[in-house]
C-alpha cells in the first residue's frame, strides 16, 4: 500500500501549508536527502498554536496530541515539496523540542506523538532515529516543535 492509500483510509487529514513570510524555508534539498525545519503544533480548525509549558500548562497526553500536530505540519511540507509522500523511501531522522516546566523529564513520551504518526504513514519507514530534548522556551511559547530528515530520491 502506498503511503498516500494508507493516509487515505487512517482518515488523516495533511494540513495546506500557507507560503513562509520568513527568512529560512520550510525544506532544503541535498542529494536524495530532505531537511525540514522545525514545525510547531497548529490546531487543524485554525485556532492556531498550541502553547504552553508541558508540565505545567499541559500534561504529557496533551503534549503528545502536540507533537503529532506537528508532525502532521511536517507531512504537509514534505508533501508540498515533493508532490506525494509516496517519494518519501525513509524518515532518518527527528529532533523534538519540548518546552518543558522544571522538573518535567518525559520528553520521550511527548515526542512519540510524532513518531507514531510517522510510524502510521511511512509504517517501518517511518521508524527513525530521534532525539527527544527539553527546552526551556520555544518560539512564540509553542509547546512542541518538531524537525525531520527524509530519503526522498530526486
Amino acid at each position: 500500500m502506498s503511503h498516500e492509500q494508507r493516509i487515505a483510509e487512517l482518515g488523516i487529514e495533511i494540513p495546506t501549508l500557507s507560503p513562509s513570510v520568513a527568512l529560512f524555508v520550510p525544506a532544503v534539498r541535498a542529494g536524495d536527502l530532505l531537511f525540514l525545519s522545525g514545525a510547531g503544533p497548529v490546531r487543524p480548525d485554525g485556532g492556531g498554536l498550541i502553547r504552553g509549558k508541558v508540565g505545567r500548562d499541559l500534561d504529557t497526553y496533551a503534549a503528545r496530541e502536540a507533537a503529532r500536530l506537528a508532525g502532521m505540519q511536517l507531512l504537509g511540507v514534505m508533501r508540498a515539496e515533493l508532490g506525494t509522500l509516496d517519494r518519501v523511501v525513509r524518515v532518518v531522522k527527528l529532533l523534538g523540542m519540548v518546552n518543558c516546566a522544571v522538573g518535567f523529564t518525559d520528553t520521550p513520551g511527548v515526542i512519540d506523538g510524532c513518531s507514531q504518526l510517522f510510524l502510521d504513514v511511512f509504517g517501518e519507514a517511518g521508524r527513525s532515529a530521534r532525539s527527544a530534548v527539553g527546552m526551556a522556551e520555544l518560539p512564540f511559547g509553542m509547546s512542541v516543535e518538531v524537525e525531520a530528515v527524509v530519503v526522498a530520491p530526486s
